[in-house]
């Protein structure tokens, strides 16, 4: 597909496709540069031309451990014909709950191409509860995003128990791109955060702070005693 041909798509849909021009090659780089052998099967999110995927195999990921998942059915011809080994499913991300991948066994790794922050919240709770479900308990969803912030918003996070950690990007993008890592948060993360602070009393789903510069806005708060 032609960088003409890709524009055209994003035109036809530019929620689902995200960007007028494919990602680069150093993008593609920085958003696989954890990703082993070992990190096998894979899921990819979105693939559209390849650029992600083949920078996933050039990780050492056998081409027959893909599970590729995008909705476009221009893009699905094109990945159909060059990743022959690769599951190409033509789906919604947000349904991958429903469907069974690689004979039940869990997944080392997502790698996402979808624009996160074009999605409804209820759309992009749907994606990372279905992608958690299919990867083992050590086991990373990476996301890049255009923004300057985390591409998934904290309430999301913290409901989801979810943490993202930026760990890359590149200027040689268009437009420049920032990378992250989204984990679970461990269980020790998240019990007694809450204990012991009369002042502020534990929210229903309290979140979790993971540095001291989170607690800054907590400090805002003073508690008021009755005069007299």
């Amino acid at each position: 597909m032609s960088a003409i041909d890709f524009f055209f798509a994003w035109l036809a849909h530019p929620r689902r496709v995200g960007a007028i021009v494919p990602s680069s090659a150093a993008l593609a780089h920085a958003i696989t540069a954890d990703l082993t052998s070992a990190s096998a099967p894979v899921i990819e999110f979105g693939p559209g031309t390849g650029v992600f995927t083949r920078a996933i195999i050039a990780r050492g990921v056998p081409e027959h451990r893909l599970a590729l998942i995008e909705t476009g059915a221009e893009f699905v011809e094109k990945l159909q014909r060059e990743f022959p080994c690769a599951h190409v499913h033509r789906m919604d991300a947000t349904r991958l709950k429903h469907v069974e991948l690689f004979g039940g066994e869990r997944a080392g790794a997502v790698v996402s191409g979808i624009p996160l922050l074009l999605m409804p919240v209820k759309g992009v709770i749907a994606l990372l509860e279905g992608a958690f479900e299919r990867l083992r308990s050590d086991g990373a969803f990476y996301q890049f995003t255009y923004g300057r912030d985390t591409p998934v918003d904290r309430a999301i996070l913290d409901r989801l128990d979810l943490r993202a950690t930026r760990i890359g990007g590149t200027l040689a993008n268009f437009p420049p791109a920032a990378v992250y890592r989204i984990r679970r948060r461990p269980a020790r993360a998240k019990s007694n955060r809450w204990t012991g602070n009369w002042a502020i009393p534990a929210p229903a789903n309290a979140p979790v702070f993971e540095s001291p510069a989170d607690f800054d806005h907590v400090a805002q708060f003073r508690v008021r005693r009755p005069e007299g």
